[in-house]
């Protein structure tokens, strides 16, 4: 079998349906599909790209592990959760395709493999490779993984609502040059921006009350951090005490008012 087409009159793709049909090259998954189950095409390496439609709302542990072949991948907007490793050993993934930042932000990860861009590192919004990322205002949090490993990025621009910034978050970003936080953000999670190599400056506003550990291990190039609070604030900052000697030795500019 190397080609599939799963009717409209399917709602779920149930455990192991395909797991390690390696010959399949090809799969159409009709638009009644719900949910994606645990293992579904694990070990499907002939797969090379995959469309999963817009009625589906979950994927499953370990749904593509393996699928070694596969390059690029369609998450539509109707996702909201996906399992763990999803995309485990997806070693040639190079492109996530979505049409909604707020939407992709709602979804929850339940570790590194399940999202997609663990491997691949470029994510396309509605056709255009994401450089200058625009959060939009009505998201709260950025969730854990959302854009770890996505090296495209070269800016980012954070909504004022936003109160948190998970686990991982822009891990591995190594393209972003500065970042400026807004002061609704009162968190800052552990490896959030760890390995962005090319950070030379963050602002960080004086409502953050933690910085979590490694938050910014691997920032080599971190100088300046641009601190809106005062020395005894930024003091009070509960800072995790592995991996952040580049946060730790970098020049801080307190009191900082933006031009």
């Amino acid at each position: 079998m190397t080609s599939i087409t799963i009717p409209d009159s399917v709602t779920s793709i149930g455990y192991g349906a395909f797991d390690n049909c390696s010959g399949l090259t090809n799969v159409t998954i009709g638009n009644s599909v719900t949910s994606i189950g645990r293992h579904a095409f694990d070990g499907c390496s002939g797969l090379t790209s995959i469309t999963i439609p817009d009625s589906v709302t979950s994927i499953g542990d370990s749904a593509f592990w393996g699928c070694s072949g596969l390059t690029s991948i369609t998450i539509p907007d109707s996702v909201t959760s996906i399992g763990d490793y999803a995309f485990c050993v997806c070693n040639n993934l190079e492109s996530v395709y979505i049409t909604d930042i707020a939407a992709y932000l709602n979804i929850n990860f339940s570790n590194l493999s399940s999202n997609p861009m663990c491997s691949a590192n470029k994510l396309y919004l509605n056709n255009e490779l994401v450089t200058d990322l625009v959060i939009p205002d009505g998201v709260t949090t950025i969730p854990d993984f959302a854009f770890s490993g996505c090296s495209s990025l070269t800016s980012i621009t954070i909504s004022d609502g936003i109160t948190s910034i998970g686990d991982r978050a822009f891990e591995d970003c190594s393209g972003l040059t500065s970042i400026t936080i807004p002061d609704s953000v009162t968190s800052i999670a552990d490896r959030a921006f760890d390995g962005c190599s090319g950070l030379t400056s963050i602002t960080i506003p004086d409502s953050v009350t933690s910085i979590g550990s490694s938050a910014f291990s691997g920032c080599s190039g971190l100088t300046t951090i641009y601190y809106t609070g005062s020395k005894e604030e930024w003091s009070s900052i509960t800072i995790g005490d592995n991996g952040n000697d580049y946060l730790k030795k970098a020049n801080i500019v307190y009191n900082y008012v933006a031009e």
